[in-house]
């Protein structure tokens, strides 16, 4: 992917922020204001904000415009040709090649950044010229209406690994695909933006499930990664959202087999042989009841294969007795299975 960085604003020179942040958008309703406005309340202001319409037909272009009109200098609209609608990964794609900052920050059009999200990634980073990226944790929330009954549901997942802390590449992929450590949300994690445009940003066929976690596989492949307790963001949850409109379960199992092949051929890609990594994999086949023999070429995995075989028969077992989730739990918790 080639990332081309324009220096003028209609004519003008422009200045280098040390932050570009971006929100993409397809009709947002009501809450992409209280997003950019959490962005516009961070206390660390050397920031550019990229608002990127995927094709909305609603109001959120003209929110969107209106603030780029305004704030020419911040803030810019930016759109497919002919107002296309081309899904997640091509938008955020079009953010990275317009973004001119040192850093890379990601925000979905109905989440919310706490006031010290960027002050404190950024001071993380800097101290850190190891590390590619930083993520902390994150709020799932529930009480945003304000109702009692709902903040009850708001929780923050226990990440999983050491916090304070560097984690050599790939260490955090295997964690994140048996479920051991929890996955960084869009919104929580700040990257090095040489390190995006090495490795490719996002990947246009994903269009709207599971172009986070290729992002972040790709991330955590590349690079060291410094994680931190801190809760950067607050994950709105409500009925509307991508998520709970498309992640039926025969879909999002499709979704994450089609994720599990590109993975794969990624690792091959880039000669990875590291076990931990290829045994979630794997793993991962067998709790979705998809076996494929992804890593029979690899000498290790030829020696291991008639012992597999027994396993995978265990495995049917398990699918007939237990649900996925119960699935999930076990695997998770087998390290040596």
């Amino acid at each position: 992917m080639i990332f081309e960085h324009h220096g003028t604003n209609n004519g003008k020179p422009m200045t280098t922020p040390t932050v570009s942040t971006i929100i993409i958008f397809l009709d947002p309703g009501k809450f992409l204001e209280e997003t950019i406005e959490s962005v516009q309340a961070q206390t660390f202001e050397d920031w550019e904000l990229l608002l990127v319409d995927d094709g909305s037909t609603k109001s959120g272009s003209d929110v969107a415009r209106d603030l780029a009109a305004r704030h020419p200098d911040r803030v810019r609209y930016l759109e497919h040709p002919g107002h296309e609608n081309r899904g997640k990964s091509e938008s955020r794609n079009l953010g990275f090649r317009n973004a001119r900052g040192r850093y890379v920050a990601l925000l979905d059009a109905d989440d919310v950044w706490l006031p010290d999200t960027l002050r404190e990634q950024v001071a993380i980073l800097d101290a850190h010229p190891e590390v590619g990226m930083v993520y902390g944790n994150t709020l799932y929330w529930y009480g945003w209406s304000g109702e009692k009954s709902a903040s009850d549901h708001d929780f923050t997942p226990a990440l999983g690994v050491a916090p304070e802390a560097v984690h050599p590449p790939p260490t955090l992929l295997p964690k994140m695909l048996s479920g051991r450590a929890a996955e960084p949300c869009t919104g929580c994690y700040l990257a090095r933006r040489d390190l995006v445009e090495r490795i490719g940003a996002f990947e246009d066929e994903f269009r709207v499930l599971y172009e986070d976690q290729v992002f972040i596989s790709k991330l955590f492949l590349a690079a060291p990664v410094y994680v931190s307790s801190r809760c950067w963001l607050h994950y709105r949850q409500h009925p509307a959202s991508i998520c709970a409109t498309t992640d039926a379960r025969p879909v999002g199992e499709a979704a994450r087999l089609t994720f599990l092949d590109w993975l794969v051929k990624y690792l091959r890609a880039g000669a990875i042989e590291d076990e931990d990594t290829w045994r979630a994999v794997n793993r991962q086949y067998w709790i979705y009841g998809h076996y494929r023999r992804v890593d029979r070429t690899r000498p290790q995995a030829r020696i291991a294969h008639l012992w597999r075989r027994a396993k995978k028969l265990l495995l049917r077992v398990e699918e007939t007795l237990l649900p996925v989730r119960a699935q999930r739990w076990i695997w998770s918790r087998s390290p040596n299975r």
